[in-house]
């Protein structure tokens, strides 16, 4: 994803079984090397580390402003 990943896009880069395809290759973004799973992040289920992520995803967003003519 040249452009980056978008918030609420699924990563291209993911296998079926969410698995990064590109791990440990030169390629892989800097931003995902720098993301480090910790137990918050992961929690005990594939379903908890999903809301997280979701989350995490939403509070790191870029925020987009308002024009003064926009309602």
């Amino acid at each position: 994803m040249p452009e980056g990943k978008p918030a609420g896009v699924r990563c291209v880069q993911l296998s079926e079984d969410n698995r990064c395809l590109i791990y440990g290759k030169p390629e892989r973004p800097a931003a995902c090397n720098a993301l480090r799973p910790t137990e918050e992040m992961c929690g005990s289920s594939f379903e908890e580390a999903m809301i997280y992520l979701t989350w995490l995803e939403a509070a790191t967003a870029p925020q987009v402003k308002k024009l003064k003519n926009e309602t």
